[in-house]
């Protein structure tokens, strides 16, 4: 099988963004976007999903973190989708129901074409460590209109704000990785349309 990877860069006048992404990959990683908590997060994503990935990001942080985010989002998204290409024999659906301690989030995708996020994440803090917790929805809605994908994810079980975010991030890496998964079964597409 050929390797599915993709490089995406993007610069604006709020984000320099370099990115790298392997889905066949390890679960290496190595990220910096000058914001602890996210990176912790993403190199989980990476790890649990056996997604190799690189990431620098270059943000206005002197203003806040939002576009830091939002912008990785849009960033990691595209790449998903260049990395994916033509679709052909993946699984398309993935779900993931990640328990941490306390703490149960389920994460569903399809890989559809059609962007759409349900998130329903309730978090009882403004910010864990230097991230806004409120920033979660946007990264998540930024990727996945920017990959294509119909995702959702859900608390099922609330408790401490690290955990939830955690929990929420490694159970859309294993959904993730569940869906991009090649299926010897799967001849073209699988939609009844012959497209997607």
């Amino acid at each position: 099988m050929e390797s599915r990877n993709a490089a995406i860069s993007r610069k604006t006048k709020e984000t320099d963004i370099d990115l790298d992404l392997v889905l066949d990959g390890s679960g290496k990683s190595n990220v910096n976007t000058g914001i602890g908590f996210f990176d912790h997060m993403l190199v989980s994503f990476a790890k649990h999903g056996f997604f190799d990935l690189k990431l620098s990001v270059k943000g206005d942080l002197h203003v806040d973190s939002h576009h830091t985010v939002e912008d990785t989002g849009i960033v990691l998204g595209q790449a998903i989708a260049k990395a994916i290409g033509d679709k052909k024999g993946i699984k398309r659906y993935g779900s993931f129901i990640l328990p941490m301690d306390e703490v149960l989030v389920l994460c569903a995708i399809d890989l559809s074409g059609r962007p759409y996020l349900v998130y329903d994440l309730d978090f009882t803090q403004d910010q864990i460590g230097n991230m806004e917790t409120e920033l979660f929805k946007e990264f998540f809605y930024a990727l996945s209109y920017s990959a294509g994908m119909n995702l959702h994810i859900k608390q099922l079980n609330g408790g401490n704000n690290h955990h939830l975010a955690e929990a929420a991030f490694k159970a859309f890496a294993k959904a993730l990785s569940e869906a991009v998964a090649i299926d010897d079964r799967i001849h073209g597409v699988l939609s009844t349309k012959g497209v997607i």
